[in-house]
């Protein structure tokens, strides 16, 4: 815990230090976009080695809830400091992206505070107190079907993904899927292969997308498909709290 300790400054440097120009503009076109990797291997694997320990308020059996199949486990507060100097740095970067989107949306601007720790005001006002970053392990055969991330009137339309598992060593199969349900029209999907250590920023519930009147809604869902050898274990998180 002591090296995860030492690199948090670290971590919110190298999010603040990535080409969220780029970013924005893949967000704006095709509803998500993949950061250089953050995490180091030996920060990946030390996040990795924390899901047979103590620290969670909840673990979850997919296949008991009809999920799919393998484990997730919620952390619980405090949370491990690298993964909160995370929630905090991306927050600050994605707010104002949020609230572009909500303008597009629904004309509310500004509607997300510039702070986590305001939004975490808010969902406390909402009786949403429980943390929502997560630690998820998938062995040969598990899966996670397709779902959103919503747990109370609050909610962050934007969440991040990183896969702790090396793809190319660790496991196969495992692939993200975002599923885009666009209106009128067949669903698209989008399926991704992420370097260890590198995070997938996605929409929680919706995304704008332009069309010939202006912008329209479309519904996302994620999951993870079948893996089919070793272990994949990945970090999510969510900004808004539980109920």
């Amino acid at each position: 815990m002591s090296n995860i300790t030492a690199e948090v400054p670290a971590l919110a440097n190298r999010v603040e230090s990535q080409d969220w120009e780029r970013l924005w503009t893949e967000l704006d076109q095709r509803g998500f976009a993949l950061t250089d990797p953050i995490l180091d291997p030996g920060e990946c694997r030390e996040l990795a080695g924390l899901f047979d320990g103590d620290g969670f308020r909840s673990t979850i059996d997919m296949a008991r809830h009809r999920f799919g199949d393998g484990r997730y486990r919620y952390f619980a507060h405090p949370l491990p400091e690298l993964v909160q100097a995370a929630r905090t740095a991306f927050y600050a970067r994605l707010a104002p992206i949020a609230n572009a989107w909500s303008e597009r949306l629904t004309g509310d601007t500004p509607r997300f505070p510039d702070t986590h720790d305001e939004l975490l005001e808010r969902c406390r006002a909402a009786g949403q107190e429980r943390p929502t970053p997560l630690l998820l392990r998938y062995r040969p055969g598990d899966w996670n079907a397709l779902h959103q991330d919503l747990y109370g009137e609050v909610y962050f339309p934007f969440q991040v993904l990183t896969v702790l598992s090396d793809p190319e060593r660790d496991y196969a199969g495992g692939e993200f899927v975002l599923l885009e349900q666009r209106p009128r029209a067949q669903s698209r999907a989008h399926v991704m292969r992420p370097p260890q250590g590198a995070f997938v920023i996605f929409p929680t519930r919706e995304r704008p997308n332009a069309g010939k009147s202006g912008y329209h809604r479309v519904a996302l869902r994620h999951g993870v498909s079948t893996v089919s050898a070793g272990e994949r274990v990945a970090l999510g998180v969510i900004f808004h709290d539980a109920t």
